[in-house]
């Protein structure tokens, strides 16, 4: 979620946060409104078997641009004088206001038994919870703390018993304090292993400017070479690396490969578009202009598009089955989701550029009133 302030932003994180939030809003409606929709052999018989769906690519440029955003807002902070200690309220009271937001949204979006399913907002709230003790730390041992989050994650993985909590497909837990700290640092959808790292990783890597590209295009190569290495040795790596799966790609959980390719894509993502808008002479004006608001918007767009999607197939299951999750992931053929993704798309880029010019209340506005 963004940051940086309007004065300091770079068009890059814009143009790829937009790009995310594309990502994730066909990815949502087409999960959600016809995961399984058809037979059970269709070629969209469960979203995570169509090659083509840009699943699971939005998330981690979502975390790695929070912890990039929250560096040059810090920068900025620091630059106009102020405060370590009104910095750190600051930072804390962020982090504190998404995770109660995550566990609000949690509960309208996908109904009380689900509170504690351990989103991407609790995530990015916990996220900036450990920004505020990282900025204090050298970039070196924010890496390092990076890299022990993806390195233990298989074997946490092992020793809790993971698939024991997937065994319908998605997460289930009992309502008991051990299952939900479990749930929030190893088992849940977003949980602190690995996927701490993101932010992390954003905060020591994610700012680099010009003279600094050349490091993450490194990195981001390393990285996803790495990933490709993984991948074709996965079968004989041991459980350590694995934690146990079958598949060297899972976003659930998040393979150690999974993590390492899509941080090193988005780096080497963000390196791009930095050399191309973030130069001396403004590039790609029209672009901007319409991703800066989406970008600005993110938060709100998050909450809006899952509201807008669920709450009907909420409401027409109940209606005709007395069951509110009778319709979920069979509602509609993918056709006819991925139009209505694009269709939200299309209206939301209107309608953020409205309330830029207007000045809306949105839950960004709603973010720094209370926090900052």
């Amino acid at each position: 979620m963004p940051l940086a302030d309007a004065a300091d932003r770079h068009a890059s994180i814009d143009v790829l946060r937009a790009i995310a939030i594309a990502l994730m809003v066909v990815v949502h409606f087409a999960e959600n409104l016809s995961g399984w929709h058809g037979a059970a052999g269709s070629a969209f018989a469960g979203v995570h078997r169509t090659w083509w769906l840009p699943t699971g690519f939005a998330a981690p440029t979502f975390t790695f641009l929070a912890g990039a955003s929250y560096r040059l807002w810090l920068d900025l902070q620091r630059r106009r004088g102020r405060s370590e200690a009104a910095i750190a309220k600051g930072t804390v009271r962020r982090g504190l206001f998404l995770i109660g937001l995550g566990f609000v949204f949690n509960v309208l979006i996908w109904l009380p038994e689900d509170v504690f399913n351990w989103d991407i907002l609790t995530l990015i709230g916990c996220g900036m919870l450990a920004l505020e003790v990282a900025r204090r730390m050298p970039d070196a041992v924010v890496l390092l703390a990076a890299t022990l989050a993806i390195a233990v994650a298989p074997a946490m993985r092992v020793m809790v018993g993971y698939t024991a909590y997937w065994a319908q497909g998605y997460f289930d837990y009992d309502f008991t304090l051990a299952d939900v700290a479990i749930g929030w640092l190893v088992t849940g959808y977003f949980p602190i292993f690995p996927w701490l790292a993101y932010p992390l990783a954003g905060y020591a890597l994610g700012r680099q400017p010009a003279a600094g590209k050349r490091g993450s295009v490194v990195v981001g190569a390393s990285l996803v070479a790495t990933a490709a290495a993984l991948v074709l040795t996965w079968p004989s790596l041991p459980t350590a690396v694995t934690g146990g799966a079958l598949q060297a790609w899972t976003m659930f959980p998040a393979s150690t490969a999974y993590v390492l390719g899509t941080l090193g894509g988005v780096m080497l993502a963000l390196a791009a578009l930095q050399g191309l808008l973030d130069g001396p002479v403004p590039r790609c004006r029209g672009l901007v202009a319409w991703t800066t608001p989406l970008s600005r918007h993110s938060l709100t767009l998050y909450l809006a598009h899952h509201a807008l999607h669920v709450w009907p197939l909420w409401a027409v299951g109940m209606a005709t089955s007395d069951d509110p999750t009778a319709l979920w992931q069979v509602a509609m053929p993918v056709a006819w989701a991925i139009g209505l993704a694009a269709g939200f798309l299309i209206a939301a880029a209107v309608v953020c550029r409205w309330a830029d010019r207007t000045g809306m209340p949105s839950a960004e506005s709603m973010m720094r009133w209370i926090c900052d």
